[in-house]
């Protein structure tokens, strides 16, 4: 029993972004959004190292060119804020934007192949937007690959400028 309330603790029940840093998003980024919130709140693992409270709420925001993750309990007592720099993740948002924006052109015109040739392209940058966050996190958070797609879909919305 206490490793299943152990894994349980591991989790994320809650996940916000902060609505001032988010610009104006087309149906498309919403849809992304919203997905990637139920997803994440549906199957993750998430903790920060040295705590053994959880579940979490996690509230993400950027500040000052840093992303951060402010980490709280499911009641809302604070647990801790990682501030990380955007400047790893810069040049991939780019990419992935412009993939994107392919992709989302593409499936009102394009053949079927055309189509899952730039998917393939669009998931590849993904996988390694997923993979660098996993990176610049490693020593401050506990998360699994799934968990860590899910996350670079949101950095990505916060990254949005409409």
């Amino acid at each position: 029993m206490t490793g299943e309330k152990t894994a349980g603790a591991k989790r994320l029940v809650a996940v916000t972004l902060d609505e001032k840093t988010i610009g104006r998003s087309n149906a498309d980024i919403e849809h992304e959004r919203a997905v990637a919130i139920y997803d994440l709140i549906e199957e993750n693992s998430f903790a920060p190292f040295g705590h053994d409270g959880g579940p979490y709420a996690l509230h993400l925001s950027l500040s000052d060119n840093r992303l951060v993750f402010d980490i709280r309990l499911e009641d809302g007592q604070p647990v801790v804020a990682h501030h990380l720099s955007i400047s790893r993740f810069r040049k991939i948002v780019k990419d992935y934007f412009l993939i994107c924006d392919s992709y989302y052109a593409a499936i009102r015109t394009a053949t079927p192949d055309r189509i899952e040739a730039i998917d393939m392209g669009r998931r590849g940058l993904h996988d390694e937007g997923s993979r660098i966050l996993q990176d610049s996190i490693k020593r401050k958070l506990e998360i699994d690959f799934d968990t860590a797609r899910r996350l670079f879909t949101l950095i990505c919305v916060l990254h949005w400028k409409g």
